[in-house]
């Protein structure tokens, strides 16, 4: 492995830590596409910026960048605020208008400066490392890491000093306030973070990937744990992983590094949606499955506690009377027996005194239908869920 591909690796690894972090507050604020309007919308402040200082590696693009993308915060709000439009569309009306001023702004005053595909949408990693770092001679560097680290430091710095303030602010604005957090403040510090990482990136890996990397690892994570801390480290580990596996991928493909590193993302996301624990959706459907199933369970033990007749109470009775297959009877069967709520003597089932129990409990339940006693009836009774 070269010099040239380990940096890449190391720059495009940043860049994921740098926007998983900001990510992470923006799924959990219900403000995942307002880092796609920001990542367009920075192009005024760039081009305004680079028009002042006539340098593309100023500091002043980057400030110029921010303060961009905190306006295009405060006017998406602003239209959202007048109730006659909603978010997505206050964001869809703002970030098109600021983007094409940028465009014009060049087409007219700078038409010379490299303005493409590569440039704006996707980015090219590969070509990082060719533009270097040097002070007296020394070469330090690709610039892109240096930047990208800065912006790390100081996103991690932010973060440790203002945890505390962002998670409350994040879901509970209201305490925020009244316990002296200025919830606008942390909103518009977020936003400038978020602004600023942005146009970090925006050089080295293009506006496609910095949103791909701030949204997708972030709402991946989501799906796995509804602990903050631990969903910003999997928002972090999902971003580098996906960094790193995608320039591989590139690199065996033959084809572009933002894209396949944004694919891997995707197939992430798409792996954990299906097989997460508890949200994926192989997990709801089992739960599904399971919550039909003890429904079909207390439909037969209310069935058993109206009958006392033999015949009513006749295991073939249930595919007769019931009317169920064959195999839903045996599951409902077997579930009964192994939580010991009927037995079954000469195929004449009876309920236990654990199921006489339970049919009484489910029946004050059917008619108080209080949320409390289905909870106290699982409690008690549905062992097996899970």
């Amino acid at each position: 492995m070269s010099s040239a591909q380990l940096e890449i690796q190391i720059i495009a690894s940043l860049v994921a830590i740098a926007c998983a972090i900001p990510g992470t507050f923006l799924v959990l604020r219900k403000m995942a596409m307002i880092s796609d309007a920001i990542s367009h919308s920075i192009l005024p402040g760039i081009v305004v910026g680079f028009f002042i200082t006539q340098d593309l590696n100023s500091p002043l693009l980057i400030l110029l960048a921010a303060v961009t993308g905190v306006i295009t915060v405060v006017l998406v709000e602003y239209i959202q605020k007048t109730g006659l439009v909603k978010e997505d569309t206050a964001i869809g009306l703002v970030f098109p208008i600021l983007f094409s001023i940028g465009v014009i702004l060049i087409a007219k005053n700078a038409n010379d400066v490299h303005l493409d595909i590569d440039a704006v949408l996707l980015g090219e990693l590969a070509f990082s490392p060719f533009n270097r770092f040097v002070i007296t001679g020394v070469d330090l560097g690709p610039k892109s890491l240096w930047v990208i680290g800065t912006i790390v430091l100081i996103t991690v710095g932010l973060l440790i000093a203002f945890f505390k303030e962002l998670k409350v602010s994040t879901f509970d604005a209201g305490l925020a306030a009244s316990l002296g957090f200025s919830p606008m403040l942390l909103h518009y510090g977020l936003m400038t973070v978020s602004s600023v990482t942005t146009v970090g990136s925006f050089d080295a890996v293009g506006a496609i990937l910095v949103v791909a990397l701030m949204i997708a690892p972030a709402a991946t994570a989501y799906l796995l744990t509804t602990n903050l801390k631990k969903m910003l480290i999997y928002a972090v580990c999902f971003g580098v992983f996906s960094a790193i596996s995608g320039y591989w991928l590139a690199h065996g493909l033959d084809a572009s590094i933002s894209g396949s590193i944004t694919t891997v993302l995707g197939f992430v996301f798409l792996l954990v949606y299906l097989i997460a624990p508890h949200r994926g959706i192989i997990a709801v459907l089992y739960r599904e499955k399971q919550q039909r199933i003890e429904v079909s369970l207390l439909v037969f033990l209310l069935h058993l506690s109206n009958h006392n007749e033999k015949e009513e109470r006749h295991v073939k009775h249930l595919n007769e009377h019931i009317n169920w297959q064959k195999v839903q009877s045996k599951t409902v069967l077997d579930l009964a027996l192994k939580n010991n709520m009927i037995e079954i003597n000469e195929h004449i089932v009876s309920l236990t005194k654990k199921g006489e129990a339970f049919t009484k409990q489910a029946i004050s339940y059917i008619v108080t239908n209080e949320d409390s006693e289905i909870e106290h009836i699982k409690e008690d009774f549905f062992l097996f869920r899970g």
